[in-house]
């Protein structure tokens, strides 16, 4: 019996037809040179709304990607009807490369792993100082993920008028990490968006926070009035946010100077997609201490010759930090042994 490869040159082949029509099967790709380029804004249901020359256009997902999947921050080849009018649809044939990526997984033992953001620029990481309580071992993981994913790092305080800054920042303004300190009345009168605005503009920043740190409150005061969000309260009682964003969304600035994504409010971050070698460099003021360490020491508390502990015991660092590095690395190596 004769056989073909997949691409047969001889012209009385034929092509056994699609069940499904009449249209018959090809291993080859429709290459869209009429296809433009947008920005993916939001993802909802499999369906994407994407910006293309200023219009707003919905669009799915070309089944020739696979399962390779667009995510808020993409940049992506489009075809189809780009009017923008309602109940069309276009088609996403084509992801770009990413320059950065911000990925999480549900806890450290979660093997999916879940693309956030990509193109980011810049990761803003909101903490509230009080109502809920801040959580610096969450601060430490989204400074992991950002380093690893090639976005520089930006820490915003909330809620200065209930609670104090002081102690947190002792433990990361000898990191360089720049940070912006608002309260209640700056949001009001409009003085605390200025001063984060300065350092979004021209750069897409991704906002991750927990529920009910006024990460979108603040992001609304950022953005134009018609693209603000719904948000939410406190609980009284349990202290906790509630789940009022619950999609990334990519919105303008004023005078379209840069993009803020906000992302839905998150109960933990986890890392299990990093590798354990690269938690160190979430830690640039443990990094020197490093250099009297043997050869391929891991840094965690089961190594005894690891010159962290003198360093820290010297002033050079504080010892939350280390035990914050630590409890990262013990986290990745009970996954590992799983």
């Amino acid at each position: 019996m004769r056989r073909y490869g997949k691409n047969p040159d001889e012209d009385d082949i034929r092509v056994r037809p699609n069940r499904k029509g009449n249209r018959p099967r090809t291993h080859i790709r429709p290459k869209h040179e009429d296809a433009e380029d947008g920005m993916v804004l939001t993802v909802d249901r499999g369906r994407l709304t994407c910006l293309v020359e200023g219009r707003t256009v919905v669009a799915m997902k070309a089944r020739e990607l696979g399962r390779k999947a667009a995510v808020v921050g993409d940049t992506v080849s489009i075809v189809g009807d780009l009017s923008g009018d309602k109940d069309t649809l276009a088609r996403i044939v084509r992801i770009g490369e990413r320059r950065s990526v911000l990925r999480r997984t549900a806890d450290d033992d979660d093997p999916f792993e879940r693309v956030v953001v990509a193109n980011a620029d810049q990761l803003a990481i909101v903490t509230a100082l009080a109502d809920p309580e801040p959580r610096p071992r969450m601060i430490d993981r989204c400074l992991v993920a950002a380093y690893d994913g090639g976005l520089s790092p930006l820490l915003v305080l909330t809620k200065s008028d209930l609670a104090s800054p002081d102690k947190l920042l002792e433990a990361y303004t000898p990191l360089g990490v720049p940070f912006i300190v608002t309260n209640r009345e700056e949001l009001e009168n409009g003085d605390a968006a200025e001063r984060v605005r300065e350092q979004l503009n021209d750069r897409i920043t991704a906002f991750v926070g927990h529920s009910g740190v006024g990460k979108t409150t603040l992001v609304n005061a950022l953005v134009p009035k018609d693209r603000r969000r719904t948000t939410g309260v406190v609980n009284a009682v349990t202290g906790r946010g509630r789940h009022t964003t619950t999609s990334a969304l990519a919105l303008p600035l004023p005078d379209y100077r840069g993009w803020v994504v906000d992302t839905p409010g998150v109960r933990s971050f986890g890392l299990h997609h990093i590798d354990p070698s690269r938690v160190i460099n979430a830690f640039p003021d443990l990094q020197p201490g490093t250099e009297g360490c043997p050869r391929g020491c891991t840094h965690d508390s089961r190594q005894p010759e690891c010159a962290l502990d003198a360093w820290v015991a010297g002033g050079h660092a504080d010892p939350a930090r280390l035990d914050s590095l630590r409890r990262l690395l013990s986290t990745r190596e009970r996954r590992e042994g799983d």
